[in-house]
């Protein structure tokens, strides 16, 4: 892999490092387990129901959800491919001014991008517009607390096959109260968790004796959460309504 030698949260990181997105040990493999925890948090589709995949990466969402059109939003043309070939209908586009009309999704995913936005806002009231009513928005990110910074990028972008160094530009952290009051703006009332890796999963995984490793909750939100809501629903309904 080369020296990383650009400014934080450069997004030519993706293309540069595509090849590891569909390695289960490759630089993106706590990506692989936070997409089967965002996937957690999504029911089950029906027939000509969409789901729009903000910032889609390569598509790791796409084994964990099951009856949508699954439509994903990305810059990175390399990883875009990747993501049509696992059965994404890939669209590239800007997650700030995405070329889908409105009210076009049942569900909207932004997973590990609104750490990566230079304006919260835009994007979060282009998630919501794209968001049908009664339609769910699931987000997992990062907290803009000095907790998270020194555990997410000062720790674990120096651990091998964690964090890629440079990923994240500390001043994009997600404040969780703007995050809240800007959705809500749009007719969406989130409801938090915190979420970590299992420890002992994390050190069998290390060990070469697990293949993946669970998120499970935690007390606090200050470093990785989850957040979901229902378009127009009353605050704190789950992620099936």
């Amino acid at each position: 892999m080369p020296r990383q030698t650009r400014t934080p949260n450069d997004p030519a990181l993706y293309d540069d490092l595509a090849g590891e997105w569909w390695r289960p040990r490759g630089v993106f493999a706590v990506l692989h387990w936070l997409a089967a925890a965002r996937g957690a948090l999504v029911p089950a589709g029906r027939p000509g129901a969409v789901l729009v995949d903000l910032g889609c990466g390569a598509g790791l969402l796409a084994p964990h959800v099951d009856g949508y059109v699954h439509v994903g939003v990305d810059l990175s043309r390399e990883s875009l491919a990747l993501a049509a070939g696992h059965g994404v209908l890939a669209v590239r586009g800007d997650v700030a001014a995405v070329p889908l009309p409105d009210a076009c999704a049942d569900v909207v995913v932004a997973g590990e991008i609104l750490e990566h936005v230079p304006d919260l806002a835009a994007v979060v009231a282009e998630a919501c517009r794209l968001l049908k009513p009664g339609g769910l928005l699931v987000v997992d990110t990062l907290a803009a607390t000095a907790l998270c910074r020194f555990l997410a990028i000062g720790v674990a972008e120096r651990i091998p096959r964690i964090a890629t160094r440079g990923v994240h530009d500390p001043a994009l952290l997600v404040d969780r109260r703007e995050l809240v009051r800007e959705c809500a703006e749009h007719g969406v009332e989130l409801t938090l968790r915190g979420v970590m890796p299992h420890l002992g999963d994390a050190a069998r995984w290390l060990a070469r004796r697990r293949e993946s490793v669970r998120m499970v909750p935690v007390g606090t939100t200050a470093v990785l959460f989850q957040a979901w809501g229902v378009k127009g629903a009353r605050p704190g309904a789950g992620p099936g309504g």
